[in-house]
């Protein structure tokens, strides 16, 4: 058949049309990333407005934005400690995910493992990330073959040399904590590592500001070397403002946390960063969304810290901080 001028015309033009709309979905999707369509799904042991929470959660917005559609569900685990409460939200979690099928399931810190992941997700076929969890993953049993995450190890030892520094041969110090079970879980892992230096740490763990300010003043007569300030997150009552005038006034023995909110009532602290959780678990997520086996993917810890430094309390109790520390500490408030 012999395709006349005008036919040949209107075949091209469709033709060029259909490479027009290739062209501009290549535009819209780059190459290698995910479609939007993904859902991810964050589990979230504690409550929004917690400060390792949020940090996580940025760390997984900057590198899930755009790649995959986050949603949320939180366990609240922080201020309500009852484990029958959390029992009861990893079974509403549970019907959440076979509700709204997400693609794969990022579960921060260690009630959301111990209470979700463990029982109800355990070698089935929704992959699993999880992040934040403290210390060891042992209790749980991973890895699993849908499963992977990041550790979370606090500095200790690092922290521990800062402290010999500036206080000789320390001997005898004190974790004062809220009373839920990640800051025992840490207190342990404190107490043997700290006996290794031939330091004894104590330990007080309370549920109320009131009982916080009593330990606090009760450690600056009893003689400790230094004190460790855990976690306020679970001591439902805190607030910043009354915490930090009676740190203000009372202060007199070396306070170092972990925690950099805890920073208005220490004096030094060397910090987890939270948003290095959510980021390599955003990255992990969107590995196994473009088709990565989650089993090929090993487990890791946490590799980076940050040192701050609170002036105004070392000056109040008159201790004097060493040079090196005081020149690459970052300075909270004002000196």
């Amino acid at each position: 058949m012999r395709l006349t001028p005008i036919i040949v015309f209107l075949y091209l033009l469709m033709q060029a049309k259909r490479w027009l709309l290739l062209a501009t979905l290549l535009v819209m999707v780059p190459f290698g990333s995910v479609w939007a369509a993904a859902k991810c799904l964050y589990v979230s042991s504690y409550h929004p407005g917690y400060e390792w929470n949020d940090g996580i959660e940025r760390g997984l917005e900057k590198v899930l934005r755009g790649q995959c559609q986050l949603d949320r569900f939180y366990m609240d685990t922080k201020r309500n400690t009852d484990p029958q409460h959390a029992q009861d939200k990893a079974l509403e979690a549970k019907r959440y995910i076979e509700t709204t099928k997400p693609d794969v399931v990022i579960a921060g810190d260690d009630n959301a493992s111990k209470y979700l992941v463990k029982p109800y997700l355990k070698d089935t076929a929704i992959p699993v990330v999880f992040c934040g969890v403290n210390w060891t993953v042992e209790a749980y049993g991973y890895p699993y073959s849908n499963a992977t995450g990041m550790i979370e190890v606090a500095p200790i030892r690092p922290l521990l040399k800062e402290i010999q520094s500036i206080i000789r041969s320390p001997h005898k110090g004190l974790y004062l904590s809220s009373d839920v079970y990640t800051e025992h879980k840490d207190y342990e892992r404190y107490r043997v590592i700290y006996a290794e230096e031939d330091v004894e740490l104590k330990s007080v763990f309370v549920k109320s500001l009131e009982d916080w300010k009593k330990k606090y003043l009760d450690a600056q007569k009893q003689q400790f070397d230094f004190i460790i300030l855990g976690n306020n997150a679970g001591i439902n009552d805190w607030n910043v403002e009354e915490a930090q005038r009676f740190a203000l006034t009372h202060a007199s023995v070396l306070s170092v946390t972990n925690y950099d909110w805890m920073m208005p009532y220490s004096m030094l602290a060397m910090t987890k960063i939270p948003e290095e959780q959510g980021e390599w678990a955003g990255k992990v997520a969107l590995s196994i969304l473009r088709g990565t086996p989650t089993a090929n993917i090993p487990i890791v810890v946490n590799r980076h810290w940050q040192l701050y430094l609170n002036p105004v309390l070392t000056r109040q109790a008159g201790i004097q901080m060493p040079k090196p520390l005081v020149h690459k500490a970052i300075k909270i408030g004002t000196d």
